[in-house]
């Protein structure tokens, strides 16, 4: 607890407690309310109201997987006369997940329920019940599942992106001491880390621990806008760096998932890198702005339409490409069988050519 004193004009005193102000008073000629100042009743003491909206819909998850071992010595004489024993042990993890329809379809990290033989439920308000995988998507790191039970509390999924500042809170199971609930702000939006192919990560300083992964990012309404991802440490712990896919991605991969048992990606046939410095200096580029063409898939869509290796991807459909993790993103997010017009880079010039997108093959689980 701080107490404040602002010694400026008239004098200004209050309580801190964590975000929230839990009372003002002001002294001094003109204090207006009798007392209080006139944005008093616009200050935030609670957030109870939106973790009670969205706390009942974040569940526990418990996976367990058969591993089978053989035991044998390592001198191969010895093998010869051995049979060959095993040994059968299981491994459980600790995770969360997110209730988003009454019929029980819950979202999830990928990473979470990988490998998992049988995936146990532990709703907030005690029941437990037995989900099904309904579908992955390794290159988000989602995945979706399914539980039977009646009167399933449902978060409401907000699609808007965020802004820097939000204050938002993450609701999980961290580090398997129960659900907690933890708030920050948005740090950052659109971050990249390189553990997923597609990537669009919202960046907060809510405490995200191991076991918060799958968990809610709400906002101060209780609303859905992310799935808790990942942390960014040195350490292993939380070091004021975490990181969830946003409500947006989570909606389409889970609506592709429940329609198409896959997710539904438009497709290039092209590697493309991020411009440095000293690859926009030899291209004789203005800035380190676009995505270089490192590969071309032979007969894909980006072949046929012209493009080559070596092109520089400065834009699409008009829209300047920041970098190649961007245009990747805008183009794995077009529907199929529509046609795109590339702003490229070659030898120094510049040129348009018109590609009609692909479909995207199944991304190959680890």
């Amino acid at each position: 607890m701080k107490l404040l004193k602002f010694l400026a004009g008239p004098a200004l005193t209050g309580v801190i407690v964590g975000m929230g102000v839990l009372w003002w008073h002001q002294s001094g000629p003109g204090a207006p309310n009798g007392g209080a100042p006139a944005h008093a009743s616009q200050m935030v003491t609670s957030y109870s109201e939106a973790v009670s909206r969205a706390a009942p819909a974040v569940a526990n998850i418990y996976t367990t997987q058969v591993v089978t071992r053989r035991d044998e010595p390592d001198d191969p004489f010895f093998q010869q006369f051995m049979e060959e024993p095993r040994r059968e042990r299981i491994l459980s993890s600790l995770g969360s997940a997110v209730i988003v329809s009454s019929a029980g379809y819950m979202l999830t990290s990928y990473h979470v329920i990988r490998d998992a033989d049988e995936i146990l439920v532990a709703l907030h308000d005690g029941r437990e019940a037995r989900a099904q995988v309904v579908g992955t998507d390794p290159e988000t790191d989602l995945a979706l599942l399914q539980i039977s039970l009646d009167n399933l509390p449902v978060i409401r999924l907000d699609n808007t992106a965020p802004s820097v500042g939000d204050v938002v809170l993450a609701i999980g199971n961290p580090l398997g001491v129960g659900q907690t609930v933890s708030m920050g702000i948005v740090s950052a939006t659109g971050r990249n880390l390189g553990i997923a192919t597609f990537e669009n990560f919202i960046q907060t300083d809510a405490a995200i621990n191991r076991g918060n992964s799958g968990g809610a990012l709400i906002d101060t309404r209780g609303n859905l806008i992310g799935i808790n991802t990942a942390i960014l440490s040195a350490g292993g712990s939380w070091e004021g760096m975490g990181f969830a896919s946003p409500a947006s991605t989570a909606s389409k991969v889970m609506t592709d998932l429940i329609e198409h048992g896959r997710v539904i990606r438009g497709w290039l046939g092209v590697t493309v890198q991020d411009i440095t410095p000293n690859l926009a200096a030899s291209f004789g580029l203005e800035e380190a702005r676009g995505g270089l063409v490192s590969e071309v898939v032979r007969n894909g869509p980006a072949h046929q339409g012209g493009l080559r290796p070596g092109d520089v991807l400065s834009g699409i459909n008009g829209n300047r490409v920041r970098d190649g993790f961007q245009a990747m993103n805008i183009i794995a997010g077009t529907r199929p069988d529509t046609e795109l017009e590339l702003n490229v880079i070659r030898n120094r010039e510049k040129l348009t050519l018109s590609v009609l997108i692909g479909t995207r093959p199944p991304a190959q689980e680890d």
